[in-house]
């Protein structure tokens, strides 16, 4: 199923460790309706800008696989309203960039390593942090 041009539910329910453990990953209608939304407030116009491929590290997870996965129950995964995400030769700070000079709605917006979270909700809190372990450029 299309959720945007360039976005696939399958990309968002796919999980080695739904997998693994014989967890089925299926999003009831609510969850993919706030997938379409991620996608098209945030992670379209990422792809259209910078014309890579947006790759899904994780996106919606059931219950049941968020608390395999170590997630916090109020985690904005388990509604279908998050996802981490990288891009192929751009560095989380690069793609942060991005975001923000497309000023896009976010909730949260948060630095890893080797990739970004993102969230969209109608809160639209537009916090940037940083995980622990993200040791790179920051914004002042």
């Amino acid at each position: 199923m299309k959720l945007t041009k360039n976005f696939e539910l399958k990309e968002f329910t796919s999980s080695p460790t739904a997998k693994k453990y014989n967890i089925s990953n299926s999003p009831p209608e609510l969850v993919i309706e706030n997938l379409k939304s991620l996608c098209e407030h945030i992670l379209q116009p990422i792809r259209d800008k910078v014309e890579k491929p947006v790759e899904i590290n994780s996106g919606y997870r059931c219950l049941e696989l968020n608390k395999k996965v170590g997630g916090v129950p109020t985690s904005q995964h388990v509604m279908g309203c998050a996802c981490d995400f990288k891009i192929d030769g751009m560095t989380s700070y690069e793609i942060a960039e991005v975001v923000l000079e497309l000023n896009l709605p976010f909730d949260q917006l948060i630095l890893y390593p080797t990739f970004v979270h993102v969230s969209y909700s109608d809160r639209c809190r537009r916090q940037l942090l940083y995980n622990k372990s993200y040791k790179g450029k920051k914004f002042d």
